[in-house]
């Protein structure tokens, strides 16, 4: 089994990374591009003895507790069976 974790700042946070690489992607010439704003990704492997809803309940948790920061981070999961 294999969770999914997206993690992306908060909307009004400021994100200095993403406005960077908008300005990159503009000086290479590529246009109609509003705003970029960058994110985290992390696949998680489980132990198959969990069911979806355990593995999504273990994922949140680590997710909440380490991966983000929900202060400033939103975060999704994803689970694949």
């Amino acid at each position: 089994m294999k969770a999914k974790v997206y993690v992306t700042l908060k909307p009004g946070v400021l994100d200095p990374q993403g406005k960077a690489i908008h300005h990159s992607v503009e000086l290479l010439g590529f246009q109609n591009i509003l705003d970029i704003r960058q994110g985290k990704y992390f696949e998680i492997e489980l132990n198959g003895n969990l069911s979806v809803s355990e593995a999504n309940d273990l994922v949140s948790k680590i997710a909440n507790e380490v991966l983000a920061n929900p202060v400033i981070e939103n975060y999704r999961v994803e689970i694949e069976s």
